[in-house]
């Protein structure tokens, strides 16, 4: 994601709404006007006890390991990641200083929670829903020149719905006649889902799986197991998709190697495009 589109989605009212709670406590604590008229009933009115630094230093730590875990590459996924942890800290060092500030700071975060959620992908995509286990299957091997990017997903899993909006942006954005994405539930197909070891099961860490099919052969996945079998932690963000499957490569080398029509399909493009 570069710098400006990083920077577009900061400016929307999610990001620096909950950026400005994040640092509620802090701000009003070093802001001398409003400390003095908030914190008036403390002895230390605008000055960090040794409980609050544990907490903020604590909050600091425990963002540092999620966003880590998480696999977070970029300034909007760090703080995505992040806000969480910061409304619950906040909330406590609310109720520390008074359980009154506390449970209002709540009410505010359930507030915030229901007028701004986080915004998502609403544009354009160019996805195939398979509706069949034979369509599937067929339009593997139908084309060997085609690329596939599959996900594998179920309509019940919150990391499939979630993944969802970056997969529509990604078909929007590389979809090509030799690149193309599509989607299979396999809730719906659990043949598939055994043909190709993806777990459905409630438990299951591997949903969503996202495939790469190239001569109509799987060559990358993701999540992948390591060379023991233990199954490899994948953050789906755009842009851990776009690094782990080269997406930037395979599209520039898609458009200079384009699929060459034979003469009957140039005849019809031609006899449809004068009669438009």
């Amino acid at each position: 994601m570069t710098l400006k589109k990083e920077l577009r989605l900061l400016a929307k009212p999610y990001y620096w709404v909950n950026i400005i709670m994040a640092l509620s406590y802090l701000i009003s604590k070093k802001t001398i006007p409003v400390c003095s008229r908030i914190f008036k009933h403390l002895e230390e009115m605008c000055e960090l006890d040794s409980r609050e630094t544990e907490i903020l230093f604590f909050l600091l730590i425990i963002i540092m390991i999620r966003s880590r875990k998480t696999g977070s590459v970029t300034m909007v996924n760090y703080l995505s990641s992040s806000f969480l942890y910061t409304k619950v800290a906040n909330a406590i060092l609310w109720a520390y200083s008074d359980f009154r500030y506390g449970l209002g700071f709540l009410l505010l975060c359930v507030l915030v929670g229901m007028i701004l959620p986080e915004p998502s992908y609403k544009g354009p995509e160019h996805i195939t829903y398979f509706r069949t286990a034979q369509t599937f299957e067929d339009e593997m091997n139908r084309d060997k020149r085609i690329n596939w990017l599959i996900c594998f997903y179920t309509v019940w899993n919150p990391s499939c719905v979630n993944f969802a909006p970056v997969f529509a942006e990604l078909s929007a954005e590389y979809n090509l006649d030799n690149l193309k994405f599509g989607k299979v539930d396999i809730g719906r197909f659990p043949e598939i889902a055994q043909k190709y070891r993806v777990s459905d099961s409630s438990f299951s860490r591997q949903l969503p799986t996202v495939i790469l099919f190239q001569n109509g052969k799987e060559v990358e996945r993701r999540p992948m197991a390591d060379t023991k079998g233990k199954l490899q932690k994948f953050f789906f963000s755009s842009d851990n998709v776009r690094a782990a499957f080269g997406l930037n490569n395979l599209y520039k080398q898609c458009v200079e190697n384009p699929i060459k029509q034979s003469k009957q399909q140039q005849q019809i493009a031609a006899n449809a495009k004068k009669s438009n």
